[in-house]
């Protein structure tokens, strides 16, 4: 009788086992599907991604490396991971990957570990010019543990002052220099970084979370020859799954692994793993590439159009998937203008802007990115569309209805998982 119980448990659906959570799921699911995505960091997962994630490779413990685990059975496990990184090397043409960390932030994190001691120099981009949490926010750990100098943009052009970063590595003598952002709509330099790290004698680590995908097709320069570490997430540009990375030099390589595992993290997620291996995989493709492609000319349609309806865009547009807004000549906040968007079903995030004078619970610019709705097959004219109906809504609260009934209608044109 309770062996018979166990296995109906075992065996029954989400739908019967848990009616509420599959409920909610159901609802987020819809919401994703009558709303049009326009947050830089997110994207819609490639549905094989999502097949791998839901299997019975989570069911299985496997702390360590390939053929060298603590637990047996895993030789299949070891398969997987040893595809996932072949896979990850070839893409982005590296000598050696890490693809256990479970997040960009724990990427940062094991790489940190590894070479840097508590106290240590760093100098990294400031989160209000465009950085990011680990690149040294005091909030953060990277901020807690090492003493951080932040270089920023330009007044003139927000753009990164690579001299300022070269008088600062002078002055300072980082122990690392860190390049890549959450927020900064240009081209980073990396080759310029690597001279200013060598001419110092300083680590170079490039976090290339959001522009993954990007230099994956060739559409934004890549860091690889150049740093020593580049760390990454594996969503956003890239539709994997949540997860991160690590490439590096080859001669890193037991620093690394011994600083992921056991350092920071016990045991991977393998089927978050092979769900990476499947976006690697998808990621050589013709197709990958000129979606990429599009994600980058819709930015750049997007912000243009919005310029031209009278918004100010940081920097004068932008080389990637994002670009930011400058809201202040219009009376509204960042928190403002995500909130009235958010009643539409058009979702953006407020955002810092540089030399920003508001808070970041508050923020004076929202930031837009195209990967979602490039996903789910937006063209040119519908992204024009979309951003006059995000400059009508934000000038004029009474087409609230309006905006509201014309995002419905776009989602319908482009069902989320109607997708290649």
């Amino acid at each position: 009788m309770l062996n018979s119980q166990i296995n109906r448990l075992i065996n029954s659906s989400l739908s019967e086992i848990d009616p509420e959570i599959f409920d909610l799921i159901n609802k987020e699911v819809a919401r994703q599907s009558e709303g049009v995505n326009l947050i830089a960091s997110e994207n819609y997962a490639f549905k094989a991604v999502l097949d791998a994630m839901g299997t019975a490779l989570s069911n299985k413990y496997a702390e360590g490396y390939p053929s060298k685990r603590y637990y047996s059975g895993c030789q299949f496990i070891d398969m997987i991971e040893n595809l996932a990184i072949e896979r990850l090397k070839k893409l982005y043409n590296a000598e050696y990957a890490n693809v256990q960390p479970h997040s960009g932030a724990q990427a940062n994190m094991a790489v940190y570990f590894a070479f840097l001691k508590p106290g240590d120099t760093i100098l990294t981009m400031s989160l209000n010019c465009g950085g990011h949490l680990t690149h040294g926010s005091p909030v953060n750990f990277s901020g807690q543990f090492y003493n951080v100098v932040h270089y920023g943009v330009s007044r003139n052009n927000e753009m990164i002052d690579y001299d300022e970063v070269r008088e600062l590595a002078l002055k300072y003598k980082p122990k690392m220099i860190v390049a890549g952002a959450s927020s900064y709509p240009r081209i980073i330099d990396s080759k310029i970084f690597s001279e200013i790290a060598k001419e110092v004698g300083a680590f170079f680590m490039f976090d290339m979370a959001h522009y993954a995908g990007l230099i994956a097709a060739g559409i934004y320069p890549s860091p690889i020859t150049f740093a020593d570490f580049v760390t990454s997430t594996t969503h956003k540009t890239l539709r994997g799954p949540k997860g991160g990375i690590i490439i590096a030099k080859g001669h890193y390589s037991k620093d690394i692994d011994k600083s992921v595992f056991p350092g920071v993290q016990g045991g991977p997620l393998m089927h978050v793993i092979a769900a990476k291996a499947v976006a690697f995989k998808l990621a050589t493709t013709q197709e990958f590439k000129e979606y990429q492609r599009k994600v980058v000319n819709n930015a750049k349609i997007f912000a243009q159009t919005l310029k031209e309806e009278g918004f100010r865009i940081v920097s004068d547009g932008t080389d990637c998937h994002m670009f930011l807004v400058d809201l202040k000549n219009t009376g509204l906040t960042g928190k403002d203008a995500e909130e009235i968007l958010n009643s539409v079903g058009i979702y953006v995030n407020k955002n810092v802007i540089p030399f920003d004078p508001q808070p970041p619970r508050i923020t004076s610019g929202i930031r837009i990115g195209t990967p979602a709705i490039t996903t789910r097959g937006f063209e040119e004219e519908h992204v024009k569309e979309l951003a006059k109906l995000v400059s009508l809504v934000l000038k004029d609260k009474s087409k609230v209805d309006y905006v509201r009934q014309k995002v419905k209608e776009l989602s319908i044109l482009f069902p989320v998982y109607n997708i290649s």
